[in-house]
């Protein structure tokens, strides 16, 4: 959530912020009534529990009718402080809800407008000519690498086996991805994929996307999507020690799970949009002032993994509108797929600034020893989707894929997989 310090001092930068996200004005003025309506009602409790407390104590040196009529006189206070506590409590109620539904401040130089507003910063590698090129499916088919006909038959459709050397190219990208993460500083983690609904709130996933999420009603816990969720309740509630200059970060390898509520009919074919994958995650908690340049590193990191898989690939910066609710700036990554003959996202990271650890608790001491609310980000190392792209842009005339370098050792130092007898 954004700091009410700030919504008080600068209304008009978050009133931009919506704008700019194509979100509605009208919650900022909402969450500012709401704001000073809390305020009004705890100084108003304050003051009537002040006035009850000094009755009180002159209650034990008053005697006879002074204290009877004492009495009664402290009775209809006491029946005022309930009624102002009950005005607190639900203006504090009003004030959380409001504050929710307000998303992240956008980082200034952030494109405005929508899904189609982004802005390429740059290509990189060029794209593969291939005539007549096979589908990611059609190739994972005929390597015995990708089995979806079965996949829904066990499980509905939008779920798949990886087989044989698909299986062997996902293990080989996480590790990679986790052997590159810790060469970088980073701890890994294996994540819980389970979490409480205060975990899936902290991070901002049970608002306008809820129906994305899947919920276990009968245990109230929920299916994460990626272990950004886990990993940022890591430390609720916690003080952490975070030196200027030096974030604490954490690569989490975790199973994912998505819903993928309103997208029928898109990505139908293959493992491009699906229900269950799995992902590395970069996690980062920083100092405020550090974020900016944090996230320019998830980013080069990302890139990095890209070069050793040898992708095509451009990098967009999102635009306002086309932000997580907790995002302030986000990046892609997006390979060059060519039986698509466009690019496809493969890698996001997102600076969340305090917004999620403001929500969960997470704080850190300044150089005063003050408590400060920290600074949160994320970006995708590797995860399932990068098959799509791997299979298609190293395909060869015969159906084979040509494996790069980097993977070749955890495909049995294979340079060529080659299509299976049937």
């Amino acid at each position: 959530m954004i700091d009410l310090r700030l919504l008080r001092d600068d209304p008009d930068l978050v009133r931009a912020s919506q704008r700019a996200r194509g979100a509605s004005e009208s919650l900022v003025d909402e969450l500012l009534q709401a704001d000073e309506t809390r305020r009004s009602t705890l100084q108003a409790f304050e003051t009537l529990r002040a006035e009850q407390k000094q009755l009180s104590d002159q209650m034990r040196t008053v005697k006879g009718d002074e204290k009877a009529a004492l009495g009664k006189t402290l009775k209809e206070l006491s029946d005022r402080v309930k009624a102002a506590q009950a005005a607190k409590d639900e203006a504090e109620a009003v004030l959380r809800a409001a504050h929710l539904a307000v998303p992240n401040i956008v980082e200034e130089g952030t494109p405005p407008g929508g899904e189609d507003d982004y802005v390429v910063l740059r290509e990189v590698g060029a794209p593969p000519e291939i005539e007549n090129p096979r589908d990611h499916l059609e190739l994972g088919e005929l390597l015995g690498a990708i089995d979806t006909d079965r996949g829904a038959k066990v499980s509905g459709s939008r779920f798949y086996f990886l087989t044989g050397p698909g299986a062997l190219l996902q293990l080989g990208l996480l590790q990679l991805a986790i052997t590159q993460a810790v060469e970088a500083g980073f701890t890994p983690m294996i994540t819980p994929s389970l979490v409480k609904p205060s975990a899936m709130e902290g991070t901002g996933f049970l608002g306008a996307h809820a129906d994305e999420v899947y919920r276990l009603e009968a245990d109230d816990l929920y299916l994460v999507g990626t272990s950004e969720v886990p990993l940022a309740a890591y430390h609720s509630n916690e003080i952490l020690d975070i030196p200027a200059g030096s974030p604490r970060r954490y690569a989490g390898w975790s199973s994912c799970f998505r819903r993928e509520a309103g997208s029928y009919g898109k990505d139908t074919r293959g493992i491009i949009r699906v229900h269950q994958f799995d992902k590395v995650e970069m996690f980062s908690y920083c100092r405020p002032e550090d974020a900016h340049d944090e996230h320019l590193r998830l980013l080069a990191w990302e890139e990095e993994m890209l070069a050793k898989v040898e992708l095509p690939y451009r990098v967009i910066d999102v635009a306002a509108g086309d932000l997580g609710s907790s995002a302030a700036r986000k990046y892609d990554c997006e390979a060059w797929l060519p039986s698509q003959g466009t690019y496809r996202e493969v890698t996001s990271t997102s600076n969340c600034t305090t917004f999620q650890a403001r929500r969960l608790g997470v704080r850190y001491r300044d150089d005063e020893g003050r408590p400060q609310i920290a600074a949160t980000l994320n970006g995708t190392l590797a995860t399932t989707r990068w098959i799509v792209a791997i299979l298609e842009n190293h395909q060869q005339p015969d159906g084979s894929v040509a494996v790069p370098k980097a993977l070749q050792p955890f495909v049995g130092g294979r340079d060529v997989l080659e299509p299976v007898a049937r």
